[in-house]
């Protein structure tokens, strides 16, 4: 049983809930805060939150250059919603200090679904995602405002880019771990079996 051990960052936002989600997808999964933890794991999940307080706790902790080590050698990581600006190749509007892993080569709006109190819920096709649409929950989320040629665009929602794949990186702007929809992991969790089956090769 190919069973991959996949780590959430856990220094802010909704770590419980990708923890439920990437377990109920049959994955081992584990809160990630330091880099000893990070290189335990095969694959990680950058959660929901404020990128910019989870960019800078990661360095305060000391996993920021680890991770982008890692992401840079090929190391499966989805990222949600703060997750997805943190994955960005470029933020269009950046906080001051605030940095990013890299690793899609897209370039992020943040919080371009307006604020908190405008969040709201649709219905999605996801390339490789097989079924009914998935419900995507938006909360002060980003959109993609662009993407390179190696980035392949899974999802749209209102003419913007919503979510994404680039290699073993992988990207939504909502939040698939809140409607009890487990597909989104399941298809991260496939990306991490496969990364693990080529290594061993």
């Amino acid at each position: 049983m190919n069973t991959p051990v996949i780590g959430v960052l856990a220094l802010q936002g909704d770590v419980r809930e990708h923890l439920i989600a990437l377990a109920a997808a049959d994955a081992v999964a584990r809160p990630v805060r330091r880099p000893e933890e990070l290189a335990e794991v095969d694959g990680l999940v950058l959660p929901g939150g404020e990128s910019t307080t989870i960019s800078k706790l990661a360095v305060l902790f000391g996993v920021m250059e680890p991770l982008r080590a890692r992401v840079r050698a090929g190391m499966p990581v989805y990222g949600t919603c703060a997750g997805m600006i943190m994955l960005a190749d470029k933020i269009l509007d950046p906080r001051s200090g605030q940095e990013t892993i890299g690793g899609i080569d897209m370039i992020v709006r943040r919080n371009a679904f307006g604020r908190q109190n405008e969040s709201f819920e649709a219905a999605l096709d996801v390339r490789g995602i097989e079924g009914d649409p998935v419900e995507g929950v938006f909360i002060r989320a980003p959109w993609v405002e662009s993407v390179g040629a190696r980035t392949e665009v899974l999802a749209e929602h209102g003419g913007h880019i919503v979510a994404v794949r680039q290699g073993n990186a992988l990207a939504t702007s909502f939040h698939p771990e809140l409607t009890g929809d487990h597909r989104v992991h399941a298809l991260f969790v496939d990306m991490v079996r496969a990364s693990r089956a080529a290594e061993s090769l």
